[in-house]
């Protein structure tokens, strides 16, 4: 399957989706989203401390001085996780393969900028590449590919 992520336009606002395919149960890709120690690792900006739990919060810190958080506002283990971080939603949903022997993640950013589109994309795109490497053990590796995956997006989205 494509790991590329696709944009569409609801609402006024604009989704990208990424579908992602694990050899684990959703139950250990939902845990290696959502594990403070993990998601530091594979999500932009986040500090570690989560309140894993419907209404809980997500705090994040931006590097430059600026601290903000986040608002979990699903959460049903292990089939979906979505917070609200500032007017962004970011939703994920884990859904078991039978036929695979394993799962598929689909992640979801809802966001209102077009033009950021493919910067977004990109952006995404490594983190989830991260995330994999998680969800499989492996050493954690962020590839110099931003500027190779900002020109994909930017071809695909035009």
């Amino acid at each position: 399957m494509d790991s590329y992520g696709k944009l569409d336009e609801r609402n006024g606002r604009y989704t990208l989706t990424f579908k992602r395919h694990f050899a684990n149960k959703p139950k250990n890709v939902f845990d290696a989203v959502t594990e403070p120690a993990n998601f530091v690792q594979w999500y932009p900006f986040a500090t570690g401390r989560m309140d894993l739990r419907l209404g809980g919060k997500i705090h994040f810190d931006d590097g430059e001085g600026a601290e903000y958080e986040a608002l979990i506002t699903e959460l049903d283990y292990p089939r979906s996780f979505a917070f609200r971080e500032m007017e962004d939603v970011i939703e994920l949903s884990f859904q078991e393969e039978t036929a695979r022997s394993g799962s598929k993640m689909v992640f979801v950013h809802t966001f209102d900028e077009a033009e950021m589109a493919m910067y977004i994309a990109a952006g995404w795109h490594r983190c989830l590449d991260v995330l994999s490497q998680l969800v499989h053990g492996e050493t954690v590796e962020w590839k110099d590919n931003s500027e190779e995956l900002r020109e994909i997006y930017k071809e695909k989205f035009n």
